[in-house]
């Protein structure tokens, strides 16, 4: 299994609106960056997401399962982009801010610090379990 995380601005696609769509989840659309694009590719079923809620709030608010893998991105024509599904997992019990994760010597290299624009991030083991323990979930 592989980690992730992926942004979204809750006044666009929330968390709250994530959980809705249950065990269907929901594609992951209207991604035009190709380096986030290609981390999408890389995403198997199972794989496991931060879901961060970017601009309002700038936290870690859940995590999110690849349900769906690769495929094209339903709100385009042009066949250049692509995107996975994820369904809702659990709420992260103390979401883990932005400040938090830079405040943390041991996350200081962590594509959320270093390319904080990217919208879709791969995200280390380490990473991964350090965030879920700051956030309160064992990982």
């Amino acid at each position: 299994m592989r980690y992730w995380l992926i942004k979204s601005e809750p006044n666009k696609w929330s968390w709250e609106q994530q959980k809705a769509k249950g065990d269907a989840g929901e594609e992951w659309d209207g991604i035009r960056n190709y380096l986030a694009r290609n981390n999408m590719r890389e995403m198997k079923l199972g794989d496991r997401a931060f879901f961060y809620h970017s601009n309002i709030g700038k936290e870690i608010v859940g995590i999110a399962e690849v349900c769906k893998e690769i495929h094209p991105d339903s709100t385009t024509d042009d066949p250049r982009w692509e995107c996975v599904d994820f369904k809702a997992v659990c709420d992260m019990p103390k979401p883990v801010t932005l400040a938090d994760v830079k405040a943390e010597p041991r996350l200081e290299k962590m594509s959320l610090v270093t390319s904080m624009r990217l919208s879709v991030q791969p995200v280390t083991e380490d990473e991964w379990k350090l965030i879920c323990k700051m956030g309160g979930l064992d990982g």
